[in-house]
């Protein structure tokens, strides 16, 4: 197994503390937002065989079916399929959703065909892979997860009491409900700007007073003034996780993870398509062609299993599990058929020989078992083969 050398992603929505605070190391007063594990060209994890430093994405390109396994290279290519992340939320991320495989490999021969820039900042497809991925809660987690029924989204609207959302609480509450939730996000997101930005400053002025549910929603102007996203999020569930607890977000899932620290592990891809929530590009056709307009509440994972709890998801490109090691315990072998990462969240455990601290991960190629031992929290990513 390889030791992994892995790199801090300082995007403005980081905690300055938090992942300073899991590997134990001083703050640098700089947004720390994602440590990635893995093999993604943008910043892949570096391993040392012995010859220095090496990207783990060029060592997996040399020999992918010592490094991923036959099976995996067969079914998902000579690339690691998966991207390991921890997450620390400090603001709120982007309202945004993910396309499924056969959009993304359609928009992205499409952006090709024209010929944009692949760093264009109006491109919407960085490659020709969906994007499904899971959160799971290392401290308390708060979050935006699917749509809420149309009727109880516009009560929420209707609470604030604002003259001018009254047309988009008629569109909830008249339209049937599997053409209501379209005809809102549309009506936002195509509003004139600058009334929006009114409507939104009167929202944040109500949401300010009432409190309570309403509370997220002043926090995302305080960081997003006069954006429509803030209207939109008013339409989905608002989501806390305890520490362990996660949730899978599957296609066309619009989503926004708002604060908290947490394990991310999603399908090695970049594609995203925004709604509101930020200042990068907002491409609302194609957002409305991809989201999926289905409501109700978000499921909760909780791990299931014992020994090795596994958090069950209906895709193969990664799987999540977790084990709770106690002191003086019989090792646990983990078995050999496929590419893992290790990741210790809690302890000083030991994978094989190799002590590992809060923070601190392997790799694991498919060839090789390895043993868990000592004490302390390891996550396992891995492949479904």
């Amino acid at each position: 197994m390889d030791r992994l050398t892995n790199t801090i992603r300082p995007y403005a929505w980081g905690s300055t503390t938090a992942i300073p605070g899991l590997l134990g190391i001083a703050p640098t007063g700089e947004p720390q937002a994602e440590l990635w594990m893995g093999a993604h060209p943008g910043a892949p994890s570096r391993i040392d065989r012995g010859a220095g430093r090496t990207s783990l994405a060029d060592v997996i390109a040399a020999d992918p079916e010592r490094e991923l396994g036959a099976a995996v290279v067969a079914r998902f290519g000579p690339r690691l399929p998966f991207l390991f992340k921890i997450l620390a939320a400090g603001a709120p991320l982007s309202l945004q959703v993910h396309p499924d495989l056969d959009q993304a490999r359609a928009g992205y021969a499409d952006e090709e065909r024209r010929g944009i820039p692949i760093d264009a900042p109006h491109r919407n497809y960085k490659d020709p892979n969906h994007k499904p991925e899971m959160i799971c809660a290392l401290t308390p987690f708060e979050g935006l997860c699917g749509f809420r029924p149309p009727q109880e989204a516009a009560e929420l609207l209707a609470g604030l009491e604002v003259d001018s959302l009254k047309p988009y609480v008629d569109l909830l509450r008249a339209h049937p409900e599997d053409a209501a939730l379209r005809e809102m996000l549309t009506a936002v997101l195509t509003a004139d700007r600058s009334e929006m930005a009114r409507t939104v400053a009167e929202a944040a002025t109500a949401a300010d007073r009432l409190g309570g549910p309403y509370t997220p929603y002043a926090t995302l102007v305080h960081h997003f003034p006069g954006d429509p996203g803030v209207i939109a999020a008013m339409l989905l569930n608002h989501v806390r996780l305890q520490p362990g607890e996660a949730m899978f977000l599957g296609a066309g899932v619009p989503h926004a993870y708002l604060d908290g620290l947490g394990v991310e592990l999603l399908a090695n891809s970049d594609n995203v398509l925004r709604a509101g929530l930020t200042p990068k590009h907002v491409d609302v056709p194609e957002l409305l062609r991809i989201v999926r307009f289905d409501h109700g509440d978000p499921a909760i994972l909780r791990p299931e299993g014992d020994g090795e709890e596994v958090y069950e998801t209906p895709i193969d490109e990664f799987r999540l599990s977790r084990f709770a090691l106690a002191d003086g315990a019989a090792p646990r072998t983990l078995p050999a058929g496929a590419p893992q990462i290790l990741l210790c969240t809690t302890g000083r455990p030991k994978a094989g020989e190799t002590i590992l601290a809060p923070g601190e991960s392997v790799f694991v190629p498919a060839g090789e078992s390895v043993e868990l031992s000592g004490a302390g929290t390891v996550f396992r990513a891995t492949v479904v083969v």
